[in-house]
């Protein structure tokens, strides 16, 4: 007989998980630890990619050509949506008048059974010429420099603004 004691077996704890077996909460908290940093990395570099991406603003030029002034009847107001303009003919001349609100920068609207310009927002409304009938803007609308190129089309320049009273005679 041999002197040495039997020991009890050990129970030791699965090093391995078979296939099909529930993870540990370790396991689970680690994934979930990682997801966490994942979605954290994405946001910060989506926030890195658009701080370091310009910031262009695509406005229209602010000088164009309008077209020959027979494109326009005697007593009419054009609106011309991509320059947000009004360009005005009268018997004395061409004018040209914006078409955005001094009060909040609203696109107004030419209403002809009222022969006047409306501001659809905050109610302003204004003459063909631009002056300020009744409504919240604090200044009538600007007129813009309108001058004829030499093959005879009108050339809008909207950086430089003149007074109502100058009309470009055609």
């Amino acid at each position: 007989m041999s002197d040495t004691k039997q020991q009890p077996p050990v129970n030791e704890p699965e090093k391995s998980h078979p296939a099909g077996a529930g993870k540990t909460r370790r396991d689970f908290l680690n994934e979930i630890t990682l997801g966490a940093l994942g979605i954290a990395g994405l946001g910060s570099a989506a926030v890195t990619y658009q701080f370091f991406s310009p910031n262009v603003l695509f406005e229209p030029p602010t000088t164009f050509r309008a077209g020959t002034p027979d494109l326009y009847p005697v007593h009419s107001v054009s609106f011309l949506q991509d320059q947000q303009v009004y360009i005005v003919r009268m018997p004395e001349g061409f004018y040209v008048v914006s078409a955005v609100c001094t009060h909040l920068g609203c696109i107004t609207q030419w209403k002809p059974e009222a022969e006047m310009i409306a501001c659809p927002c905050h109610g302003s409304k204004f003459r063909t010429d631009g002056t300020k009938i009744e409504g919240p803007a604090p200044r009538p609308l600007p007129h813009f420099s309108v001058t004829l190129t030499p093959d005879g089309e009108l050339l809008v320049d909207k950086l430089q603004t003149v007074k109502p009273t100058q009309v470009l005679k055609a």
